[in-house]
């Protein structure tokens, strides 16, 4: 196995020097940049009692095995904290590269890199295109995502990288950029400390944020597991199941569940089919249940009553856990009271078009549930709505706080964080690079002129008249389905044509040009 991992990194070495990416000079003025990650987005390592260190997560060689023995977690609720089963492993996540090593491919030793574990890589290498630094101007923030948004020693190593970030750049506040569920980490840390997120962050942009919850992944996940990877690296991978046992302990998890104060317009639902007998008549009947978040918790606690591992030959009981639950709640009580400071501007990209599991549903008219421990072993079917695979529009719109703006991008949940729409806009409001004077990230329309022409098309000696033609090119999003066009607003620009005779008067002709933000993508010219 050592000469197979050897081979496999001199290839890995080999194929990165040949890849080139262009580069441009560092600009020193520009301010400087925090990215946080989401669940599953850092890499860690367990530490073991003999100081041997061995990273964890992500690795596809081993993956399982050594999930389950070094990640499995207990919560212990004194501290708000989970820990390893084994309590003499320690975690931890490198800070390597100013804290990028650890978000930027989860598993260098991968041969081919796979989108299952590049996060944070193709954002950094554009980035870097646009002149920031790592060290300087570029920095990460990768944390234990087991653990819950709010427990202090993460957000005491937030506060210690947003201190350092700001003296590396010479005393400039920070852009904070977060995917998913580090938005919910930077809302806790704002609610909690106000002050220092005011003193050191500029702008906070959240994307694909589950601000309200992620109701229908992780009720799935909570019964039946989950996978951070497809296809056929999934077979390498942690199984569903080892994750869901992972999952059941996990505080950030729970955090993520529907939002129990929030009033959602299209309610998630717990469906189950089940079998009804009339008192009286003795007839049987199949009806379909409806529960909603608040209802379905107790079906959920009945459900893994029984769910137990064996590990280094203990059996482990591992029901859902009601202390967590307490905990969570007081978490979404936080994050319902945290305010934006009035210097901080706030942006939210949420990702759309994709169909998202909202309500979960077990069972059939052919086959309804008789016991609800039947659902840990039952193929959940999701009633889906908007959104980007795993996180609802409702729910990544509703921030609850101040805005400058609100953009939704066709993309996956993922896929988002790599997406060039999303990079033109990151661009536009970091005021990266050049300035571009057509660009309104808020309908993502560019409207630009590819060719000019000036003529004189009268040869009177008394009077010259100046011609113009413009040819307009509109660059747009193609895919319309799921927009909320009515949120967009129509672009309007204008052009003029003015012509001086000798006598000194002058005659003007204006026409106004409208883009309309429909499908049809429709421009008007009017004069």
């Amino acid at each position: 196995m050592a000469v197979l991992d050897e081979l496999i990194r001199s290839i890995e070495l080999w194929i990165r020097a040949s890849r080139k990416h262009d580069v441009n000079a560092p600009n020193p003025e520009l301010d400087p940049v925090l990215l946080v990650p989401g669940i599953g987005g850092s890499m860690l390592n367990a530490i073991d009692e003999n100081g041997k260190t061995e990273r964890v997560w992500v690795r596809i060689f081993g993956a399982d095995h050594e999930f389950r023995t070094k990640l499995w977690p207990r919560f212990d609720p004194s501290s708000g904290k989970t820990i390893s089963v084994d309590e003499k492993i320690k975690i931890e996540v490198p800070e390597d590269r100013h804290g990028l090593y650890a978000i930027d491919v989860l598993d260098p030793d991968m041969i081919i890199e796979s989108e299952g574990v590049c996060y944070y890589h193709d954002m950094i290498v554009e980035m870097i295109k646009w002149g920031y630094q790592e060290g300087k101007t570029l920095f990460g923030f990768g944390y234990d995502f087991r653990q819950s948004n709010r427990l202090q020693e993460t957000l005491d190593r937030f506060a210690s990288k947003l201190e350092s970030a700001y003296a590396s750049s010479g005393g400039k506040k920070i852009n904070v950029v977060t995917h998913s569920m580090g938005g919910l980490l930077v809302k806790c840390f704002m609610a909690l400390h106000t002050e220092i997120f005011e003193k050191y962050v500029k702008c906070w942009i959240a994307i694909a944020a589950p601000f309200q919850g992620a109701p229908g992944y992780i009720t799935s996940s909570l019964l039946n597991g989950c996978s951070f990877v497809e296809g056929l690296e999934a077979y390498f991978f942690i199984s569903k199941w080892s994750m869901q046992q992972l999952l059941l302990e996990c505080p950030s998890i729970y955090e993520l569940m529907a939002a129990p104060s929030y009033k959602w317009e299209t309610i998630p639902l717990l469906q189950l089919w089940t079998e009804k007998k009339d008192s009286e008549s003795g007839k049987s009947s199949i009806l379909l249940e409806s529960y909603d978040p608040s209802k379905s918790l107790p079906l959920m606690v009945k459900a893994l009553s029984n769910n137990a591992v064996e590990l280094g030959g203990l059996q482990i009981p591992l029901p859902l856990n009601s202390e967590i639950l307490k905990w969570a709640n007081k978490t979404h009580e936080l994050l319902a009271s945290a305010k934006l400071p009035s210097q901080v501007k706030f942006y939210n990209i949420y990702g759309t078009n994709c169909g998202t599991p909202h309500s979960v549903c077990y069972g059939g008219q052919g086959d309804p549930v008789s016991d609800l421990k039947q659902l840990l072993f039952m193929e959940p079917k999701y009633i889906c709505v908007n959104g980007d695979g795993t996180v609802p529009v409702e729910s990544a719109k509703a921030d609850g706080l101040d805005a400058i703006a609100r953009v939704g991008v066709p993309a996956d949940h993922r896929g988002i964080i790599c997406n060039r729409h999303v990079f033109r806009i990151l661009k536009h409001w970091l005021k990266a690079g050049e300035p571009d004077p057509f660009y309104n990230p808020l309908n993502d329309f560019v409207i630009l002129p590819t060719a000019f022409e000036v003529g004189n098309d009268n040869k009177d000696a008394d009077i010259h008249v100046t011609s113009v033609k413009e040819d307009w090119q509109l660059l747009f999003q193609n895919n319309c389905q799921g927009n909320n066009n009515d949120d967009l607003l129509a672009m309007v620009g204008s052009l003029s044509v003015s012509s001086e005779g000798k006598d000194g008067l002058t005659d003007e002709a204006h026409a106004t040009v409208v883009v309309q933000t429909d499908c049809g993508k429709h421009v008007e010219v009017s004069d």
